[in-house]
């Protein structure tokens, strides 16, 4: 059951329990999408009604989110029927190249002492997520 895909409905509806429930328990839809830690905030803050009003903010916010957005978010990119989602956007070769040839440079300043390991990760990762 943790493989598989989860669903855009449940997660709402999870979220929308958690809002009305007179009960102090919440975050019920974040464990269901694999977010543990934002689970136990909920719970922990259940006392009060943030954790309410947040559940009900994220329940209208699955169902006005588009399927193949929340796919993307919480369910790794597969689809509900286990079809890989792609994205439309096409990626410019030029731009690609210009991104490589900046992380090697910054694999030399690395190399060289110039920067420090964690330095060129951060870097890295934000030269990376250009592409997509």
């Amino acid at each position: 059951m943790l493989s598989k895909p989860r669903s855009r409905k449940v997660a709402a509806l999870l979220a929308f329990a958690s809002a009305a429930n007179p009960m102090p328990v919440s975050g019920l839809h974040k464990f269901y999408l694999r977010q543990p830690v934002w689970g136990i905030v909920y719970l922990l803050l259940a006392w009060t009604q943030i954790p309410k009003v947040a559940s009900a903010i994220e329940g209208v916010w699955y169902l006005i989110q588009d399927s193949e957005e929340f796919d993307l978010k919480f369910n790794g990119g597969v689809s509900a029927e286990g079809e890989a989602i792609l994205r439309s956007e096409t990626v410019d070769p030029a731009r690609v190249g210009a991104i490589a040839e900046a992380v090697r440079h910054l694999d030399e300043l690395r190399a060289d002492g110039l920067i420090s390991e964690y330095e060129f990760e951060q870097k890295r990762r934000q030269l990376l997520d250009r592409i997509a």
